[in-house]
This record gives C-alpha cells, sequence and structure tokens, in this order.
C-alpha cells in the first residue's frame, strides 16, 4: 500500500528549522519528500497538517521482561506501548528470566517482535551468563544471533577482571560494553540517593561514588581495551565530568540519560511513593543541572527512557521493598518537548536528533532520519495538543510513573514503522 503524508512539518537538515513537505511512503521505503506530491490513484492520504513528522524514535534502553516477567509487561504489550509513544525501534535489556545470555533467547526474542511487527526489537545480550558476573557469556554466538550490544543491566560487573575479558571481546566482535555502574559495596542496601529525601525519611541512601567509581574503572579499562564503552542511564555530575574527560581525550565513551534525571530530583519526591523509586535514584539538584549541561553540550549523547514496568502491588510494598524502576515509553516525547524545548534547554531539532539520529549512529543502525529511499519509520507527532498523564490511558501493564496527573504537549497521533501503521490515535484523519 502506498502512503502519502500530506502538508506535514519537517526539520530541514541544513537549517534546522520546520518546513512543509509531503512524504510518499511505498513498499517500507520513503520515495518522494516534496514540497507537493499528487496523490494518485490507490493511495491512503494522511493529513498531517499542523503536525510534525519526525523521524521513528529510538528506545536504546527498555526493559520488556519476557521471558519470564510477562505479569510486569510482554514483548507485546511492550511493543504496543512504544508504537503509542512513537517509538519504532527498541533496545530491550538482558535481565529477563531466563536472562539474555544465549543465542536461542535472542533469537526467540526477535521472532516473537517481528511476528507482531508493532516495533522492530534489537536487543542485547548479558555481559555474563545468569548476569552473575562470573563466566562471560556466548557474546559470539549471540552477536550472530543479533544482539548490538552487551550489557549486564540491572547490576554493575563488580569483578574488573570480568569487565576487561568482556570489553576485549566486545572489541573483537565490534560490539559495545553497555555498562550499569554499581559499586555494590558502596551501594548495596540503599533505596534513594543518599541526600535531602534519604535523611527525611530515614531510608538508607545510595552515593553518587556508587555509580562513578565503577565509571572511572571502566573508563580506564576501555581505553587500554580500546572498547567502545557506553554508560547506561547516567545520574550523577561526578559521571559527567569523567565522560567528558574521556571524550576530551579521544576515547570511544558515550552516554545516556533518561528524561526521569532531566527532569526531577530527589527533592521532588513527594514522600514514601516507591513510584519515584529507581536506579540509580533521582539525584540532588546540583547533579540534575550537571546532566542538563552534559546533553546540551554533547557528552550525553542520547535520551533513553529505561522503560521498567513492574505491578501496582510490587509498587505498594514501599521504598525499601519496592523494586526499582518506573514506566516511561508512552510519556518520554511529550514531558521532553514540554519542559526542555518549550522552555528554551534544547531545541526541537536537537532533542530529536538525540532520541532518532544519534542513537541510530552509535549503534550503526539504519534508521533515525527522513531521507529518500530511507526506510519509512516515521512519527508523526502533535506539537499542540495538551493533555495530563494517566496511567490507565497506558498500552504498558506497568502503570508505575512519577508523572501521573502533569499537563504536557506534544503528543504522538500516529507511528508508521516499515511503511506500516503501528498506531493511531482515535480520530486522527485519514482518507
Amino acid at each position: 500500500m502506498k502512503i502519502l503524508i500530506k502538508n506535514g512539518m519537517l526539520i530541514h537538515p541544513v537549517t534546522k528549522k520546520l518546513e512543509k513537505r509531503d512524504i510518499m511512503i511505498e513498499e517500507q521505503k520513503i520515495r518522494q519528500i516534496l514540497p507537493e506530491i499528487d496523490a494518485g490513484e490507490n493511495v491512503a492520504v494522511i493529513n498531517a497538517a499542523d503536525k510534525f513528522v519526525a523521524p521513528g524514535l529510538i528506545d536504546m534502553h527498555v526493559h520488556l521482561r519476557e521471558p519470564g516477567f510477562v505479569h510486569k509487561e510482554t514483548i507485546e504489550s511492550g511493543c504496543r506501548a512504544a508504537a503509542r509513544g512513537g517509538f519504532t525501534t527498541i533496545a530491550p535489556m538482558p535481565n529477563t528470566r531466563p536472562v539474555t545470555d544465549s543465542s536461542e533467547i535472542v533469537k526467540e526474542v526477535i521472532s516473537r517482535a517481528d511476528k507482531l511487527g508493532i516495533a522492530r526489537v534489537v536487543p542485547f545480550g548479558a555481559i555474563t551468563l545468569r548476569e552473575e558476573g562470573q563466566v562471560l557469556a556466548d557474546i559470539a554466538g549471540m552477536k550472530e544471533a543479533g544482539i548490538i550490544g552487551v550489557s549486564d543491566d540491572g547490576v554493575g560487573v563488580q569483578s574488573s577482571k570480568m569487565m576487561k575479558q568482556a570489553m576485549e571481546l566486545a572489541r573483537s566482535l565490534a560490539l559495545p560494553v553497555v555498562a550499569h555502574c554499581e559499586d555494590n559495596t558502596l551501594a548495596k542496601g540503599g533505596c534513594v540517593h543518599e541526600g535531602v529525601f534519604a535523611e527525611k525519611f530515614g531510608l538508607r541512601g545510595i552515593p553518587s561514588s556508587a555509580e562513578s567509581v565503577q565509571i572511572a574503572r571502566d573508563i580506564l579499562l576501555a581505553e587500554e581495551t580500546g572498547a567502545h564503552y557506553h554508560v547506561c542511564h547516567i545520574s550523577t555530575e561526578q559521571s559527567v565530568r569523567l565522560v567528558r574527560e574521556a571524550k576530551s581525550r579521544g576515547q570511544k565513551v558515550t552516554a545516556e540519560v533518561t528524561p526521569h534525571h532531566l527532569l526531577l530530583c530527589d527533592e521532588d519526591i513527594p514522600g514514601p511513593d516507591a513510584n519515584w523509586k529507581m536506579n540509580p535514584p533521582l539525584r540532588s539538584r546540583r547533579d540534575r543541572a550537571a546532566l542538563l549541561e552534559g546533553l546540551k553540550d554533547g557528552t550525553i549523547d542520547i535520551i533513553v527512557t529505561d522503560h521498567a514496568p513492574h505491578t501496582e502491588g510490587e509498587k505498594k510494598k514501599g521504598m525499601s521493598l519496592a523494586p526499582f524502576g518506573i514506566v516511561g515509553l508512552e510519556t518520554a516525547f511529550p514531558l521532553l518537548y514540554t519542559h526542555l524545548v518549550l522552555k528554551g534547554v534544547l531545541t526541537l531539532a536537537e532533542l530529536i536528533e538525540k532520541m532518532t539520529e544519534r542513537p541510530a549512529r552509535l549503534f550503526q543502525l539504519p534508521y533515525g532520519s527522513i531521507v529518500e529511499d530511507g526506510t519509512a519509520d516515521l512519527t508523526i507527532i502533535d506539537l499542540k495538543r495538551e493533555k495530563e498523564i494517566n496511567p490507565e490511558d497506558f498500552a504498558s501493564k506497568g502503570r508505575n510513573t512519577p508523572f501521573t496527573g502533569w499537563k504536557v504537549k506534544g503528543w504522538p497521533v500516529m507511528t508508521i514503522k516499515n511503511g506500516q501503521i503501528t498506531w493511531k490515535e482515535p480520530g486522527f484523519y485519514m482518507q
């Protein structure tokens, strides 16, 4: 089926300003981008007047929970949440049960997602067997099966020797090492940042050094091995400084940040509500400022959601006992557009680049841009539409978010992957 998007607003690749364009899609590809295209016969026309057309959003850090934790999320519900949030490509982390540490499990995850056809799933494989930090997983076999990097996300690799071996092998396979950075001897038992909120409520805190100490170690190991080292969900001022210094030396060190760490700090937590509990935790106001500065100056390369669904019952266990994590796929863009773009922190072009082109380039994916003969992954967004975040509307099984009731603008109204409409806002016009 041919699809013609009429009168959409695109970001000009040179001026970075919005310009009106028509886009013709055929056989999974963008065939034409012109100021005016006649529809002709047998063409589905999408009226995108006054709407922004972006490349399909890319999220390089999500948790789909399947296999193993299907009561929290499934590949299907996670992919539907992705499409609803404007994402066409997502990268699930391997801390499933069983852990995604073999080629067989990698193939099964990709196969299930491909059969659904809702969102493109490009998984990470585990660094170590069962994420136990003792024995390297079959990284070569998993690469052949389709992984785009390795990570023991959810736990930090505690052994320096093991991390060095992983980096050496990953470098030989041209795979990035994507690290959850957490020194257990410093973080063990903590549930929130070691700061204002922890002191007020008598909770055990996780110091910033629990993250930054391991990043410092890993940067030295990456320098020695020549590996591409990518920092997961960076959260502290010290961590940003370490990544900036490594980049200044020409190292292949990259980093990601989440919307919640950009928009919130521990002083914002209203009380012992575990919907505000995530790992790494919300840090200090000073850390948040450093993250924003690092995002603006390019120290932090991309934005990810770290979408981490849990059940309501699990989150009702309180700050000390509830699992870490919040959902984010369906709220990321409107939150960031409202609180970063509309407030002048980033331009729209900068935000889109960090959610599309840049992650595609870092992880060598052939997506993330709107070009003729390129893959037809597109997200149509109503930048003027404003509504409150309501977890009851989510496609995800997870409802665990601290952003309930926030009124934000910039909601996706249609998502197109490989030239197929994977989600459409009810009532959005199409003829």
